[in-house]
């Protein structure tokens, strides 16, 4: 059996503001707006990976945020070809890193904090 990465589903407060920053700050395209259990949402292409996005179902409790470290989700991790010019194109679009990148051996690390505190972080291969 061969398992591949297929998609990320993440639980939003504000569905629009997060179609917003995946399709204008990270160049994903909106597939097509849906439901998902009866909840509104989203499914979005970011270049082959694809993106669903839902807020919550109707009775739905929904508990805590990605401001702190728990286990399961930590953060989405997004390869760039160029991590200096991906933060210039960026930061005008109101994304505050968390640090200078990172050097590690083999790939340039930097964290920020996209909506609703979700971590994301850009990595460049050496």
């Amino acid at each position: 059996m061969t398992y591949r990465f297929h998609h990320l589903h993440l639980i939003c407060k504000d569905l629009e503001n997060m179609i917003d920053f995946f399709t204008d700050a990270l160049g994903a395209r909106l597939v097509e707006r849906k439901q998902f259990g009866g909840a509104n949402g989203a499914a979005l292409d970011l270049n082959g990976t694809g993106i669903s996005l839902r807020v919550e179902k109707k009775d739905e409790v929904i508990t805590g945020d990605a401001s702190q470290a728990r286990y399961g989700f930590d953060h989405i991790g997004l390869q760039v070809e160029d991590l200096q010019k991906a933060m210039q194109e960026l930061t005008p679009k109101g994304v505050e890193f968390l640090s200078e990148p990172i050097d590690l051996e083999d790939q340039t690390i930097v964290f920020f904090k996209g909506p609703e505190k979700i971590t994301i972080e850009l990595l460049q291969l050496k």
